[in-house]
């Protein structure tokens, strides 16, 4: 069987954290099949929080490097969905 695996990623706080947070997806990028960035955006405000859903690809192990990287970072959660697939 072969996994499939979703990260969903909290910044709590888009300005303080994005910097650290990109620097990891950028290094670990060949590993992130689809990215998906979510905050709450109008005319006059944009949230101070956001969501990054990601679907892995590749080493699993890698994913689990990547998913310990994130997760360090202050003021981020990380949740993970995995599926079995045939």
């Amino acid at each position: 069987m072969k996994e499939m695996r979703i990260l969903g990623i909290h910044v709590e706080n888009r300005v303080a954290e994005a910097g650290e947070v990109q620097g990891i997806l950028t290094k670990y990028g060949c590993s992130i099949r689809t990215r998906l960035g979510l905050h709450e955006a109008d005319d006059r405000n944009c949230a101070t929080n956001g969501l990054i859903l990601l679907e892995l690809g590749g080493d699993a192990a890698e994913w689990d490097t990547l998913e310990k990287a994130v997760a360090a970072c202050k003021g981020v959660t990380v949740k993970r969905m995995s599926f079995q697939t045939a």
